[in-house]
């Protein structure tokens, strides 16, 4: 019984940050047994001492107790996965069980390399972390890695109309499910009262009501490849900000497709992550690290909004992507650690349908759009030849 009552506060603590925090990270393991008392300071003002200190990783030889929750998950990698495979996230989840919180300077990661870590904001804070992902504040020349992004801003146009006119009708919009939802905590709402999301896929699970109140979008994300595992829009007040922040997690990467920016092309809407700052520019998607400090400004008198996912690290494998989504499909259906094999497989089935692509007349499934199937081919392909040119 007792068991039974921890995995429930575990699901409560789990339930996707979104519904916690304005900004939408929901990939951290915020939602572990240990180190919770990290998200009192998720989105407190961070000092410059606290933003530029350094940590060693801890050891993590000694596996994990198999009487707690944290070392039923690790078993339960062991028997699914083969071992060396996903030797990295054994020690990402054995970190965080250890409670450690990685701070490291990676100026030296930045191109051009940035060597004056005195005054440089180019650091990495990650709770959540997996040991040796290249930690590169702006991706602009990953080359076929980033091929997604391409046809993604292909479909620029038909997401921005999409998104205007479900806007423009308030009546539609009240179809949908936890429309701009903000921050239900302190903590979180000083990351900023002007940061609302409306979420379209948490934690490789659609949200079939926001999936077909925005079909193009929820297709065009889906047809384009990109390895996601959360998609939302997001809007940004006028004349509000964002301090510097991380979003602790480094084996996701932050895309963001520019919708509606105000005064385009005159740098009233800018991003800064490390040491360098941009500017949202409408229909230019841009990728970035915010593991890294980064922070946000909307200086217009309008409101912003972009579409914006959440990608797996292209240093992670396969195996490795499938092991992470194996850790929070647990934390979501705790049955998945049964030791009855019936339970089990009810369990997986679940896990399953929930990441399935609602949208009916679609065979694209599964959650994560840059995920290969078998025979490592993507199901784009196929989505696009069944439904048609939008």
């Amino acid at each position: 019984m007792l068991e039974r009552i921890m995995l429930v506060k575990l699901l409560v603590l789990t339930l996707p940050l979104h519904f916690f925090f304005s900004c939408g990270d929901a990939f951290s393991y915020g939602s572990r047994p240990r180190n919770l008392g990290s998200t009192t300071h998720l989105r407190s003002t961070v000092s410059d001492d606290v933003m530029r200190s350094v940590t060693n990783i801890p050891s993590t030889s000694a596996p994990l107790s198999q009487n707690t929750f944290a070392g039923k998950v690790e078993q339960a990698l062991m028997q699914r996965f083969k071992p060396s495979k996903i030797e990295r996230v054994i020690t990402s989840w054995r970190l965080a069980e250890l409670g450690y919180e990685h701070r490291e300077f990676v100026g030296d990661q930045q191109v051009p390399p940035i060597t004056d870590a005195a005054t440089s904001r180019c650091y990495q804070h990650a709770p959540s972390y997996v040991p040796g992902l290249k930690a590169t504040a702006w991706w602009d020349n990953a080359g076929d890695e980033l091929a997604w992004a391409k046809s993604l801003s292909k479909s620029f146009d038909s997401i921005r109309d999409e998104f205007t006119s479900v806007m423009s009708a308030p009546d539609k919009l009240s179809e949908g499910n936890n429309v701009w939802a903000g921050a239900l905590s302190t903590d979180a709402e000083s990351y900023g009262e002007g940061w609302k999301t409306l979420v379209l896929l948490n934690r490789g699970q659609w949200d079939e009501n926001n999936a077909k109140l925005f079909p193009a979008t929820s297709r065009a994300i889906i047809q384009s490849g990109a390895p996601v595992a959360e998609a939302f829009f997001a809007s940004m007040k006028p004349q509000t900000s964002i301090k510097p922040h991380s979003d602790f997690t480094n084996f996701v990467l932050t895309s963001h497709l520019p919708l509606v920016i105000p005064e385009n092309g005159k740098n009233k809407c800018r991003l800064s992550v490390g040491d360098e700052t941009r500017e949202w520019l409408e229909g230019k998607v841009i990728l970035f690290d915010t593991s890294i400090y980064h922070d946000a400004i909307n200086d217009s008198e309008e409101m912003r909004y972009i579409l914006m996912l959440r990608v797996w690290h292209p240093d992670l494998t396969k195996e490795e992507i499938e092991a992470l989504q194996f850790i929070y499909d647990c934390l979501e259906i705790p049955e998945l650690l049964s030791d009855d094999p019936g339970t089990v497989f009810m369990a997986e089935q679940r896990a399953k349908m929930v990441k399935e692509f609602p949208l009916i007349g679609s065979q694209a499934s599964g959650g994560f759009g840059g995920v290969k199937g078998k025979g490592g081919k993507k199901t784009k392909g196929k989505a696009k030849r069944k439904n048609g040119r939008k």
